[in-house]
């Protein structure tokens, strides 16, 4: 008679995704630690500092060129500018006060200045240019990395729209705000309050801006209720997952934007994390739906319909957050 041992018990989803994170670079396992496993913070700290001297932060830090530019430019058409490595660095959360950023970012901020146009040619990197959705992402890194950004903050509140948005196509009469610019510009205002800038004026159109996104459901037209198909300017489809997502706004990036803004959740975004969970896969990760195309100075995801640890520690966190409502 055959024997029949005990079968071992199945792996648990959610532990299992965690453990896959928490074996990736340390951009990825601090924050892990910090938002889905609660870990102390001196341990959270010290993985946090790995950034800067290990993996991608350490590899991008490098790529730095002694004029303080990346790729040769303030901001250019790739993935590989000053700008949108700081938005990466950003993003993989390199401590503003470590030694190695301070060095960074002060070499942006004394040597890159903008070139190609006569209305903001050899203006200093944080001092920005005139499209508020360029602004918005520079205001948003300048804030963070502890720079003097309060003239792009002066200049994108003034750039509110009636509807409560925003849109670098205003200056050629577009009277309706962009959800591209507006996530751009929202994030640069709460990074600035964030950072010690809170006024009065910045609260109040940085809540004007989350209600545009709020009253739409993140992706619904206002006028007829249905879903936003493509975005009107690049052609994305705002339901699929972008990281990094530079200026393309998705669902994903509004529902993270509102999560660290400290918004409290509401049926009006049922809908939007109904959509998070669909992507959860059978191994309770989230694909990499889609890659803009550019260059990428350092590869941070497996590539294009693969799982992505970015989009799993997002959705992740967009969960819990919203789990936690009232």
């Amino acid at each position: 008679m055959a024997t029949h041992l005990p079968q071992p018990p199945a792996p648990q989803p959610e532990r299992s995704v965690i453990q896959w994170l928490l074996e990736a670079d340390p951009s990825i396992r601090w924050q892990t630690m910090r938002d889905l496993t609660h870990t102390p913070t001196e341990e959270v700290a010290a993985e946090r500092a790995k950034v800067a001297t290990e993996g991608w932060g350490g590899r991008l830090l490098a790529l730095q060129g002694a004029d303080g530019c990346w790729g040769g430019a303030a901001w250019n058409r790739g993935w590989d500018s000053t700008m949108h490595v700081l938005m990466l660095l950003r993003d993989l959360g390199l401590d503003p006060a470590s030694a190695e950023a301070r060095r960074a970012v002060g070499l942006v901020r004394d040597h890159v200045t903008w070139q190609g146009d006569k209305e903001y040619e050899g203006n200093a990197f944080f001092a920005g240019e005139v499209e508020p959705c360029i602004n918005g992402q520079v205001g948003a890194v300048g804030a963070y990395f502890g720079q003097d950004v309060r003239d792009i903050i002066e200049r994108l509140l003034g750039e509110q729209l009636p509807d409560g948005g925003w849109n670098c196509e205003a200056a050629n009469g577009s009277t309706r705000s962009s959800f591209n610019t507006t996530i751009c510009v929202l994030e640069a205002l709460l990074e600035y309050e964030l950072a010690g800038g809170s006024r009065p004026e910045v609260t109040e159109a940085r809540q004007r801006g989350e209600a545009y996104l709020l009253e739409r459901r993140l992706f619904h037209r206002l006028s007829t209720g249905e879903v936003i198909q493509r975005d009107r300017k690049g052609g994305a489809p705002w339901t699929r997952f972008a990281f990094p997502t530079w200026w393309h706004y998705d669902v994903l990036r509004g529902l993270e934007y509102l999560r660290r803004a400290g918004v409290a959740p509401d049926e009006r975004l049922a809908e939007a994390i109904a959509l998070v969970e669909s992507k959860r896969d059978g191994d309770g990760r989230w694909p990499l739906d889609t890659q803009y195309p550019g260059r990428m100075p350092v590869e941070i995801d497996e590539g294009e319909g693969r799982p992505s640890r970015w989009n799993t520690l997002r959705a992740l966190r967009v969960l819990d957050w919203y789990a936690a409502r009232g």
